[in-house]
């Protein structure tokens, strides 16, 4: 499985949160709720910020 995990910030809450970045469902954020991630068939399309990559594949 190749891809990467990135650190996203969540648009509403500033809450970080790492996302895998070809997610294949959505992804929430886990204090607010709001969706960081969407699932596009290859890679995931982030909604927050991306801060740094965590692990690159």
């Amino acid at each position: 499985m190749s891809g990467s995990f990135y650190k996203v910030e969540c648009p509403d809450c500033e809450n970080e949160q790492v996302v895998f970045g070809k997610a294949s469902t959505e992804v929430a954020c886990a204090v607010c709720g709001t969706t960081l991630a969407r699932p596009t068939g290859g890679n995931a399309d982030i909604e927050g910020d991306v801060l740094e990559t965590v692990e690159a594949r």
